[in-house]
């Protein structure tokens, strides 16, 4: 080969990477932007299953909590309306922190949650009906105490699915 064919494919690369050389940088930037993009939502969902998370743990440990002091109270004859309008703003804040989590967990996290739910549910009713008078022979605070212990290991499977869902491991 010539220097001359030599220097003419030499000035022609040269064309060439320069003429390339912004539309691949530009290519990369885009690139390196989708994938900034990516993982900037994958960080916001993380962040949103984790609020929710912590929202409904609370929510549930706080409701049976409410529910275990208005049935001690009921036992002692000294549950009054300011339990009553107490354990009504638990039960809210629980629902709400439960169906805001339903929208974005996933199936493992909502079958614990429904499964927690279900005993927290029962109990609620019941106190509502040993409180108005109307429960049945065999609800009493004791008896619906006993049945409320029910939820204990089903708080802690909630907050195990939950943490797994989260990437945490003891």
């Amino acid at each position: 080969m010539s220097a001359a064919i030599a220097a003419m494919l030499t000035a022609v690369a040269g064309v060439l990477g320069t003429l390339f050389a912004p539309m691949v940088a530009g290519r990369m930037t885009r690139r390196q932007r989708a994938d900034e993009a990516r993982a900037e939502e994958e960080r916001r969902h993380f962040e949103e299953r984790r609020a929710a998370y912590t929202a409904m743990n609370r929510a549930s440990r706080h409701f049976h909590t409410l529910l275990k002091d208005a049935l001690h109270r009921l036992r002692d004859g000294v549950y009054t309306e300011e339990d009553r309008t107490e354990l009504e703003a638990g039960r809210r804040d629980y629902r709400d922190r439960y169906a805001e989590a339903q929208m974005i967990i996933p199936m493992a996290v909502i079958t614990a949650s429904h499964e927690l739910n279900t005993v927290l549910a029962a109990a609620d009713a019941a106190v509502k009906r040993i409180d108005r008078g109307l429960a049945t022979a065999s609800e009493t605070p004791s008896q619906v105490l006993i049945d409320l212990k029910a939820a204990e290991p089903r708080l802690t499977a909630m907050r195990r699915v939950m943490r797994e869902d989260l990437g945490i491991s003891d």
